[in-house]
């Protein structure tokens, strides 16, 4: 899985930091989601070989500015450059209200159609082409959720032994399988290609969360891989702010994921307080090393 850090400042950018926003894709896979897609994400885009037109679905965490107010500029580039489509957008509420208002006030006619599905309302898991996503409640001053994303469609090898004793010959049926969804036998029974494969390794699981100020939400999130979650402050700064903005420090999460032992750990959404975040990853690193 490839991960693409497009923002990682929290509130306003820097000279070196832009606001948030994070690619997600497959390896090597041409389609991507975007989740969260802060004031400059299209001209952050620009500095990879992400193309609008194999954008999947965009994720949006919560209505604060700095997670989406770069939608309507990255929705109307789609557009210019002739999306045709339909473009999926797992959001809150408040961020469709917030979009087709903006489409309504500049009179934005986009060539392709957007798909709404509400956060509010996903009680199970999406099913993508690449991708499972769950959504988690988390807690913030607007309502703010989490994303997990689950790969799909894992390298998988023809289980030969399972083959061989439901005497299916070797050859062209073996090749079939290996290729299709379905395959019918000399005998005219259809069977399932994928009873027939056994996968080379477990789905990569990785949960993106938007702003958050106790990382205990995450306990109930088991097998995860990768854990992006926001550090707007050092612990010190965090206490002289106060609990109001309610967000994390470093060394909360950091305690969070040696207490859960989440394999590993990326720290983002850093306040533009800090010009270097070097304060920030020496402290998470005091509790948790990965």
């Amino acid at each position: 899985m490839d991960i693409i850090f497009l923002g990682t400042s929290s509130g306003t950018p820097t000279k070196t930091r832009n606001v948030s926003a994070i690619a997600l894709r497959k390896h090597h896979s041409k389609r991507w989601s975007l989740v969260d897609c802060g004031e400059g994400t299209q001209h952050q885009l620009l500095h990879t070989k992400l193309s609008m037109k194999h954008l999947d679905a965009i994720y949006i965490t919560h209505l604060h500015g700095d997670h989406c107010y770069g939608l309507p500029g990255l929705l109307a580039s789609a557009s210019m450059a002739g999306r045709s489509e339909p473009l999926l957008m797992v959001v809150p509420l408040a961020v469709k209200e917030f979009v087709q208002s903006m489409q309504k006030a500049t009179e934005l006619h986009l060539t392709f159609e957007l798909e709404f599905l509400l956060v509010e309302e996903l009680n199970s898991p999406l099913v993508c082409e690449d991708f499972e996503v769950e959504v988690l409640k988390l807690s913030h001053r607007v309502s703010s959720w989490g994303f997990v994303f689950t790969e799909r469609n894992i390298e998988s090898k023809l289980d030969i032994e399972k083959l061989k004793a439901h005497n299916i010959p070797a050859g062209k049926l073996w090749g079939e399988i290996q290729r299709k969804e379905s395959v019918t036998l000399e005998s005219g029974e259809v069977i399932n290609s994928s009873d027939y494969h056994v996968t080379q390794r477990k789905a990569r699981r990785v949960a993106i969360s938007g702003d958050n100020d106790q990382a205990s939400l995450w306990k109930t999130v088991e097998g995860l891989d990768l854990l992006v979650h926001e550090a707007t402050y050092t612990a010190e700064h965090l206490e002289k702010v106060g609990k109001e903005p309610q967000h994390s420090c470093a060394k909360d999460v950091a305690l969070f994921a040696k207490e859960y032992g989440l394999r590993n750990l990326i720290l983002t959404h850093f306040s533009s307080r800090y010009e270097r975040v070097d304060e920030l990853k020496n402290e998470a690193e005091e509790f948790y090393g990965n």
